[in-house]
């Protein structure tokens, strides 16, 4: 371990992206404790992952939801809906769309 953090290189690396990404999970867990239904837990993980992935893939949340839901109705395979996945899209297609 003290090799690890007195090497520049390697001492820069480290979990602060993973700690960055789950923070907004930790803060809310107290209201997560107060869910009413199963479904409900599983979409409000859903949608936290969903919006987590886009953050990941240089995209803004609220600008890729709304992009989502406005084409989300107009898929009519898997490969529709797959295409609107965080990974496939990028800036300019929100933009655009």
């Amino acid at each position: 371990m003290v090799v690890w953090r007195s090497t520049p290189k390697v001492g820069a690396l480290g979990d602060n992206g993973a700690e960055n990404a789950i923070r907004p999970f930790v803060l809310g867990r107290k209201n997560w404790l107060f869910s009413t239904s199963v479904k409900g837990v599983k979409s409000s993980a859903n949608l936290y992952s969903l919006i987590e992935t886009a953050k990941a893939n240089g995209l803004e949340p609220y600008a890729y939801l709304r992009y989502v839901f406005t084409e989300l109705p107009k898929a009519e395979t898997v490969e529709a809906i797959e295409a609107l996945l965080p990974g496939n899209i990028n800036m300019d297609q929100i933009r655009g769309g």
